[in-house]
């Protein structure tokens, strides 16, 4: 029997029972004390030692066996979002305007069902750590739990974390060395002008012109500014001014969303936005205040790990289900900052392709986890954990 076949014999059944009652209980970002309460009294049956409240609801389950010196580290995330669901499962969300829109329920199903394999029947020497994490949906959990001492608490030699992929073929694994998802900064551009009458605009400063033309020119950025072979977004989310037609307002407030798969485009967008925020308004003699808040990281996988990671793919699952060095993403995850502090990778196990249901977006009402990637994401964790962790 192969080691896959071997693997999917273990009784996933539970754990997929597990993952919809987490769907049925969502819970948004540190708030998850219901289901790091069940993640951690998990652990602790199956022998795990095991630490809650690092980074405020995240848990670490430690298992040492063997003699071996190298410390491996898997996460999985555990937050919610605030969407009302619309899937139709006999699971969904009990919860009025908040569901498990982005598979984070079945990441942590499928950890824990790795987590209890290896508990009861692994075959590896050396330190395991599972790190459940709080508040990935724009809550920078993973960095609350790193201030918290995560590493320093926890050495790891290697970190690595898995995705589930709608549109990717349910149970393909998709790797990728190097940048692979982008940092994510938000931006808010507030320009002042002087308020006045619409008939008289000649007598007021108008801000709503001067963001108009903002919006324009925020476009050449990444036409003009940016390396046309690195991938960059400027996204105009929202524009709030005014309120009657008749009034010039006194200000108008933009709302961006920044993106880039590097570093040092990174710092361009900052560079280039702030400027053009400032000459634009100031050539319609308006000013611009620009409130920059740094989000998440460039998302670096690195090349020895990815390779590693990449090689239990392959030995699980076959050539012709896994992607060796898929396309990079423009969405954002913190595990970004782990990846910072710890070499590591980060992979995407697929949720459905095609017409089938797991090929709904993440972060939609319709959205649902596919459970049939319980027992593949789990074998995945168990190969991978045996693999790395040897004398």
């Amino acid at each position: 029997m192969t080691y896959m076949g071997d693997v999917l014999n273990f009784q996933v059944g539970e754990f997929i029972a597990l993952r919809r009652d987490i769907h049925r209980n969502p819970e948004l970002a540190y708030e998850e004390h219901r289901t790091s309460a069940l993640v951690a009294a998990k652990l602790e049956s199956w022998g795990y030692e095991v630490e809650r409240g690092l980074g405020g609801t995240g848990v670490v389950g430690r298992l040492v066996r063997g003699q071996g010196g190298k410390r491996l580290g898997l996460r999985a995330d555990m937050d919610a979002l605030p969407i009302l669901e619309a899937s139709g499962a006999e699971w969904a969300s009990e919860r009025p305007g908040v569901m498990h829109a982005c598979g984070h329920d079945g990441h942590t199903a499928m950890l824990l069902a790795a987590a209890k394999r290896l508990a009861e029947s692994g075959k590896f020497s050396g330190t395991l750590q599972l790190i459940f994490q709080p508040a990935e949906e724009g809550g920078g959990g993973a960095l609350r739990m790193m201030k918290d001492g995560l590493f320093e608490r926890y050495p790891c030699d290697a970190v690595f974390a898995m995705h589930n992929g709608p549109g990717v073929p349910q149970g393909h694994l998709l790797f990728r060395e190097g940048a692979a998802m982008a940092s994510s900064d938000n931006v808010t551009i507030t320009i002042s002008g002087n308020g006045g009458h619409g008939a008289m605009p000649h007598r007021a400063v108008d801000p709503i012109v001067a963001a108009a033309s903002l919006v324009m020119a925020l476009q050449s950025i990444v036409s003009r500014n940016v390396d046309p072979q690195m991938t960059s977004v400027v996204t105009v989310g929202a524009i709030h001014a005014g309120k009657a037609n008749n009034v010039i307002p006194a200000t108008a407030t933009l709302e961006l969303s920044v993106r880039a798969l590097d570093r040092d485009v990174r710092a361009l967008l900052e560079q280039r936005i702030k400027a053009l925020a400032h000459s634009q308004a100031e050539s319609f003699g308006a000013r611009a205040e620009v409130d920059w808040r740094p989000g998440y990281s460039v998302l670096v996988n690195t090349p020895a790990e990815t390779a590693f990671a990449r090689s239990v793919g392959l030995e699980l699952v076959g050539a012709d289900k896994v992607i060796a060095q898929g396309p990079a993403q423009t969405a954002s995850e913190d595990f970004a900052f782990m990846l910072e502090a710890v070499p590591g990778s980060y992979l995407v196990i697929g949720n459905g392709a095609g017409d089938s249901a797991g090929a709904c977006m993440v972060h939609n009402p319709g959205y649902d986890f596919n459970d049939d990637n319980v027992a593949v994401g789990a074998a995945y964790w168990t190969l991978l954990a045996e693999r790395f962790l040897v004398d």
